[in-house]
């Protein structure tokens, strides 16, 4: 996949000018950068690595060793299915399999118009919920793959 520079490196100035410019502050700003755009581009982390005085490889280093990052763009909402044991002997294989069928994406893709992301985890610590996936923010314990459609509606939603 080419990558295409970012359209708007003010974000990244008003991130860098939120830390000192020392090494201690990376993976603060890559959280805010992550954040800001929803993944770490390419052409930022060379801003950081700069900005930073920290050398490039590292930069790549720390970004691709946290599970939180992602190097490629990411969906507005983030569904994630856990496949803990509790969930996986649960259903959680079927809520997979649903959300293929529904999105057309499959675990760590994204919709081409970057609506959903769908990543497995492995614990989300509620495993008396099983099995349970986190459409955003919004959490939903028993989960069925007959209720996706609402899940996906609603997951994303602030008001919920």
């Amino acid at each position: 996949m080419a990558e295409t520079p970012c359209s708007d490196l003010s974000m990244t100035e008003d991130i860098l000018a939120k830390y000192p410019a020392e090494e201690p502050a990376l993976i603060q700003v890559l959280q805010d950068v992550h954040r800001a755009y929803n993944y770490l581009p390419c052409d930022v982390l060379e801003r950081v690595a700069e900005a930073l005085d920290v050398p490039l490889a590292k930069v790549f280093s720390v970004s691709t060793f946290y599970k939180a990052f992602s190097l490629e763009p990411q969906g507005d909402t983030i569904v994630k299915v856990c496949t803990g044991t509790a969930c996986h002997i649960r259903g959680a294989g079927q809520l997979v399999e649903e959300l293929e069928r529904q999105l057309g994406i499959g675990p760590d893709e994204t919709t081409e118009d970057l609506k959903f992301t769908v990543k497995t985890v492995n614990c989300v610590g509620a495993c008396a919920m099983a099995p349970v996936m986190i459409v955003g923010e919004k959490y939903w314990g028993s989960a069925k793959s007959a209720r996706m459609a609402k899940y996906l509606a609603e997951g994303g939603n602030d008001e919920n």
